[in-house]
Formats: structure tokens, C-alpha cells, sequence
């Protein structure tokens, strides 16, 4: 058995740290969409997870600290697009600027929110409810339609983007 190399608690200053240790759980990536008024906007997250089967609702947490937080949580309905291996570029594009539609296909959905072409799967969502969650907000939503596909999952660990496994 392993042993644990490193404890601290993390709120004694400690962020670095802490950080790095949330960043050995791998998560999917996605990226958000939502319509910001003057046009599209889309954010790269990996702070999403379902909530409940009946009703489909779903969870996202974007950072208080983005310059593109405001739009989001004024959004009541937005996108949640589940990213392929094969779209790397596509998460890297909108973690860096939030406008980078014109790079990638997507179009409208009825109520305006734009939707990128061929993710894994494709969330269109309206917002039901909104919590603190300290640096972050808890958006939760109610799945409306979901359109999928089969292909490789990109995953997130420790700072770097990769693929799946199969365990040996």
C-alpha cells in the first residue's frame, strides 16, 4: 500500500496545493455555450456532473473570477457540450477567449443559444437554480434535449489533457 506523501490543510494558505491535489481526479472536459446578448460565448469547464435522472438536471461551476462569469450566470438558457479526444482544439480554443466560433461549426438553437457540432454529447439546457460555492457558482439545469455520439472522451488530469485507457 502507498503512502500518502504530502498533508496540509487546505485552508491555511495552502491554494497551490490544494489545487494540485483536486487535479489528480481526471474529469471530462467541456465546453459551456450560451448567448451573452451581443453574441456567442463559450467557456471551457471541467466542473460538470449530472444531478438527477427524473428530472434530467445537470450542474456546472464557473469561476467568480472569469471575465466571462457575468454572462454566464445572466444566462437562463445555455449549452453544455461534452468534449471528443479528437476536439482538443476545441476545448483549447475557448479556454483561451470565449469567441472563438468562428474557428469551429455551430449553429442556434431556437431560444439562441449556440451549439457546437459533433461533441460526444450536447446538453441544451435552461437554468433552475444558482448557489454560492465560495470562488465559484453552482448553475444547476434542466435538460431539455441531448444529442450524442461515439468517439474517445478528452479527460483533464494534473494540468494536461489525454486519453483513455483501458485498465490492464
Amino acid at each position: 500500500m502507498n503512502a500518502l506523501t504530502h498533508s496540509f490543510d487546505p485552508a491555511q494558505d495552502n491554494a497551490r496545493d490544494f489545487r494540485a491535489a483536486l487535479g489528480r481526479f481526471g474529469t471530462g472536459v467541456t465546453v459551456v455555450t450560451c448567448d451573452a446578448g451581443d453574441g456567442p460565448l463559450g467557456i471551457t469547464a471541467n466542473s460538470f456532473a449530472s444531478v438527477s435522472l427524473d428530472p434530467p438536471l445537470v450542474l456546472w461551476c464557473p469561476a467568480k473570477s472569469s471575465t466571462r462569469y457575468p454572462f454566464f450566470m445572466a444566462a437562463d438558457h445555455f449549452a453544455i457540450h461534452v468534449v471528443g479526444a479528437d476536439q482538443a482544439d476545441l476545448c483549447q480554443a475557448f479556454a483561451r477567449e470565449g469567441n472563438a466560433f468562428d474557428q469551429f461549426d455551430w449553429k442556434k438553437s431556437a431560444r439562441g443559444v449556440p451549439l457546437l457540432s459533433n461533441c460526444l454529447s450536447r446538453f441544451e439546457c435552461s437554468k433552475v437554480a444558482e448557489h454560492d460555492g465560495g470562488d465559484h457558482s453552482i448553475v444547476i439545469a434542466q435538460v431539455s434535449r441531448v444529442t450524442t455520439r461515439e468517439g474517445a472522451p478528452l479527460l483533464f488530469y494534473s494540468g494536461r489533457y489525454g486519453g483513455f485507457t483501458e485498465p490492464t
